[in-house]
């Protein structure tokens, strides 16, 4: 299985689709720094499973999404497929019948995160489950980057481990052999709540149980209930009959004594009869005096509420024109504060007109100020760049007169073993012949140790032009750097200023530009 192509859009630094083609076995990308390279394998990592913002150089995962530029929106989501060409089968199992395999993950803005395998909605694990045992992953020893290799040689045992195991193809091994043991531990945390429940249910059953005794004793003694109550009715019963009969009696009595007062009754009535009429002529008397009454009242009624209605009239007549009065006092004082406030708005325009002025003579002298510093600048830069070159030619000189040094030491070390091995052939030579080639030897070694000592002179002369020129370098980089200061002073006044010139014109101003505007 092997990496044929990259697919980003909206990752980090890769905006627009980009599609990046493995053709060979070998590839490199190369590029100035900013450029993407870095994005490229964290775009791997983060499709392969990485769910640390750290990892992948950001503090949240929305920092993989193009966060836009001054020429570009930021975008809603990113997007990154790994395409894997399978045709070799090295991927076995279910994936094996698959020529090609794509794998995508792609996030939002609200972190909804998905991944799709082959185009189909899968979950993380699907993909982890992939990469098991083949020495991929989001952190696994095949990304090999910086500082990897010292985390390597100073790993823990535990910590090499764990790359050894991956590298030999373990790993997919102890994934398993761990999720077995999680649904192991798993099922015994369930029988052990079965066995609660078991518990808990048959402490239910024994209550139950209880229950139903009680409930078998309530039917009997309901039975038992309604057995007394119908005897108890029945008595009742007996009882009300009885009570019946001597009412009866007592109605056959009273029956007759209402029979006498009926007869009462009817000699009654006839007195009321004649009382009656006697009631009817009084009542259409008072009748007429209580309608002229009635009609009095009425006229007075309606003369006093005409008089109260007029009353009501004059006091809400009152009313307003006092509300008038106030109103009018309120529109007089808005007139006398809008006339104060135009002053004042007047006022605050001719000082705005002087304090722009000023601020634009200001900024035509930090122009010049800022221009007489860049051209500061650059002649220091040459100067700079001057003392470097120098300061390089007695380092050269010094490594030149170095290299003479250790040749005539060499020479003379070579005469002083000649010497001894003519020396040592004395007997077997012209003992004139030696004291002259040994008075040249001698004189030779003199020479060397001469020019020894010249060189070493100037070696020493040679140190300390280097060391005085190393404290001018130094002395020149403090100017350059007090000028940098001036120079990143001056333009943040210069921003200042701009600023204040904008306030000034009242381009941010937006109810002195209507007034003005209004105002020609």
């Amino acid at each position: 299985m092997r990496l044929s192509k990259i697919k980003l859009a909206g990752f980090k630094s890769f905006v627009d689709p980009t599609t990046i083609d493995f053709r060979s076995n070998l590839t490199g990308i190369l590029g100035p720094n900013g450029c993407g390279k870095s994005n490229t394998i964290d775009a791997v990592r983060w499709v392969m499973g990485e769910s640390s913002a750290k990892h992948l150089r950001g503090q949240s995962m929305e920092d993989v999404i193009f966060n836009g530029s001054s020429s570009r929106k930021p975008v809603g989501q990113a997007t990154v497929e790994l395409i894997f060409d399978n045709s070799d089968k090295s991927l076995g199992g279910e994936y094996a019948k698959f020529d090609e395999l794509a794998i995508k993950r792609q996030v939002n803005r609200d972190g909804k995160s998905q991944y799709f395998l082959n185009g189909s909605r899968c979950r993380r694990r699907d993909i982890t489950d992939i990469f098991l045992g083949t020495g991929l992953g989001p952190r696994s020893y095949a990304i090999i980057e910086q500082g990897m290799i010292s985390r390597l040689i100073e790993a823990k045992p535990e910590q090499l481990r764990v790359t050894i195991e991956e590298a030999a193809g373990i790993s997919k091994y102890k994934e398993r052999r761990r999720e077995a043991e999680n649904r192991i531990r798993h099922t015994r945390e369930s029988l052990e709540r079965l066995a609660d429940l078991r518990e808990e249910i048959g402490k239910q059953l024994i209550r139950l149980k209880r229950q139903s005794k009680a409930a078998a004793r309530f039917k009997e003694l309901k039975s038992e209930e309604r057995k007394l109550t119908a005897e108890l009715l029945l008595l009742r019963l007996q009882e009300q009959q009885k009570n019946l009969q001597r009412r009866h009696a007592e109605l056959d009595h009273q029956a007759t004594e209402h029979q006498a007062l009926l007869t009462e009754l009817r000699s009654i009535e006839r007195q009321i009869e004649e009382q009656r009429i006697n009631q009817e002529e009084a009542n259409d008397v008072f009748n007429t005096t209580q309608g002229e009454y009635y009609r009095l009242g009425a006229e007075i009624s309606r003369l006093e509420q005409a008089i109260q209605h007029q009353q009501e009239i004059q006091q809400r007549q009152e009313a307003e024109l006092q509300q008038v009065k106030q109103e009018l006092e309120t529109v007089l004082q808005h007139v006398e504060d809008d006339r104060l406030k135009l002053e004042e708005t007047t006022d605050k325009l001719a000082d705005l007109e002087l304090d722009l002025e000023e601020l634009m003579t200001e900024q035509e002298i930090a122009g010049e100020k800022l221009f007489d510093a860049e051209q500061k600048r650059s002649d220091w830069q040459e100067q700079w760049a001057e003392l470097q070159e120098k300061a390089a030619e007695p380092t050269q000189l010094a490594q030149i007169e170095k290299n003479r040094m250790e040749q005539l030491e060499k020479n003379i070390n070579q005469n002083k073993q000649r010497l001894e091995r003519l020396s040592s052939e004395i007997t077997t030579y012209n003992l004139d012949e030696l004291l002259e080639s040994l008075e040249e030897l001698n004189e030779q070694q003199q020479t060397y140790e001469n020019e020894t000592e010249e060189l070493q002179l100037k070696q020493e002369d040679a140190q300390q032009a280097l060391q005085q020129a190393q404290e001018e370098q130094k002395h020149l980089k403090n100017k350059v750097d007090v000028q940098r200061a001036k120079e990143q002073t001056l333009k943040g006044r210069l921003a200042s200023l701009e600023a204040l010139q904008q306030a000034g014109l009242g381009k941010d101003n937006k109810q002195l530009k209507i007034w003005l505007e209004k105002n020609n």
